[in-house]
């Protein structure tokens, strides 16, 4: 069972919200750097109050949910890891995660970042390449025992990958160990899926390429030069998008749906059911107050031609919008998650220090696999008077 965490995260929302802001408006490392402890410090302090309350009510239902068979049951790996974390002086060696808590993670991870869901992140090994093919032919009718007329090529590329390494702080109050694994599990958990989600978001929207340990974020501009200390460079608007009225938004969206239906190299894409529109939570509030319509069921319902989703993230600069082809951009997590416990460096916060890492690659097929766009529409909100 997963934490429960919407309502109960306040200071840690709040953190997030500055350190997310740092990003956007472009500030230094050590800004950023020093936001993030800040953001992790709020995620323990905020993630231990919540686990204490459910301890409480938990013990309180404990009699009840046994007699019905129910409860956090952990696998025999799982327990024996996540004893362990309480009994071992320290870790001479990375381990792993056991894999069902990494199946966990990364399923509680789409389920709450919708984003993330939408790129279809693949999990597998350590990748090292990836081989791509593209088909060309045709099917040209003949006699039944005639030549051979038609003929299908398939020139393959292959692409080197290098890899992004991703390190998750996970800290773990000592007292905590004395509620057992079950809870240690959900602590670990919660804080590995939280800080990753954050950041896996980030890398794969923003992120500046090889030459800052990132993944090529969708933002990216995958033909420009690259800036041999900031990496690659944001894409240059398409257009602008105002979402008008009915028949100007037809029009508008159909045009961002053309200029994705073509590859880089002139072929044609199907693209319907998978463009995916990437905007900041504000803006998305302006786009569904539009296109909410009371329907004949008396249900209210947002609808937007094409089948197109709007997806909020917080990392989404505030009057832009990104359109991409959810299957034109590689997503890949790999290696499993590797766990390093420093059981001394917080000793005097009576805590114990973790690291949890994880590799990670992301790249578009082309320039043409994501498309950035300005937005002009009216905000819903009225000037607030002083």
């Amino acid at each position: 069972m997963a934490l429960k965490l919407k309502g109960n995260m306040e200071i840690y929302n709040e953190k997030k919200q500055v350190y997310i802001d740092l990003v956007k408006n472009g500030a230094t490392e050590e800004e950023q750097a020093a936001a993030w402890a800040e953001m992790q410090e709020a995620l323990v302090n905020d993630l231990k109050e919540v686990i204490t309350a459910q301890v409480r009510q938990e013990n309180l239902d404990q009699q009840i949910l046994a007699a019905r068979g129910k409860s956090n049951i952990l696998t025999s790996e799982e327990r024996k890891f996540f004893n362990s974390l309480s009994t071992e002086v320290g870790y001479k060696e990375e381990i792993l995660l056991p894999e069902s808590t990494i199946d966990r993670i990364f399923e509680d991870l789409t389920n709450e970042h919708p984003l993330l869901q939408e790129l279809g992140i693949k999990t597998t090994g350590l990748i090292t390449r990836i081989i791509k093919s593209e088909t060309s032919g045709a099917a040209v009718w003949g006699k039944i025992f005639g030549e051979i007329k038609g003929q299908l090529d398939a020139a393959f590329s292959e692409e080197s990958v290098t890899q992004s390494k991703l390190t998750a702080f996970v800290v773990i109050p000592k007292d905590l160990f004395e509620y057992g694994p079950e809870w240690v599990e959900r602590f670990v958990r919660a804080q590995i899926t939280e800080t990753l989600a954050v950041g896996l978001e980030r890398g794969f929207l923003l992120g500046a390429g090889p030459v800052k340990d990132e993944p090529i974020g969708l933002i990216k501009d995958l033909n420009a030069p690259i800036d041999p200390t900031n990496g690659y460079t944001d894409k240059t608007s398409s257009g602008t998008l105002t979402f008008a009225d009915s028949p100007t938004t037809v029009k508008e969206l159909a045009a961002v749906m053309k200029r994705l239906s073509v590859k880089e190299n002139g072929k044609s894409v199907k693209v319907d059911g998978k463009v995916v529109l990437v905007v900041n939570p504000s803006d998305a509030w302006n786009i569904k107050a539009l296109y909410t319509f009371l329907n004949a069921n008396g249900a209210y319902v947002t609808v937007l031609p094409y089948n197109l989703r709007v997806v909020e993230s917080e990392f989404m600069t505030q009057g832009k919008l990104l359109a991409f082809v959810k299957d034109r951009y590689d997503a890949y997590i790999g290696g499993g998650v590797k766990i390093k416990r420093f059981d001394q460096t917080l000793a005097i916060e009576d805590c114990d220090l973790f690291t949890a890492k994880q590799f990670a690659f992301g790249k578009a097929h082309d320039n043409n696999a994501a498309k950035l766009f300005d937005l002009n529409i009216d905000d819903i909100l009225e000037p607030e008077t002083p």
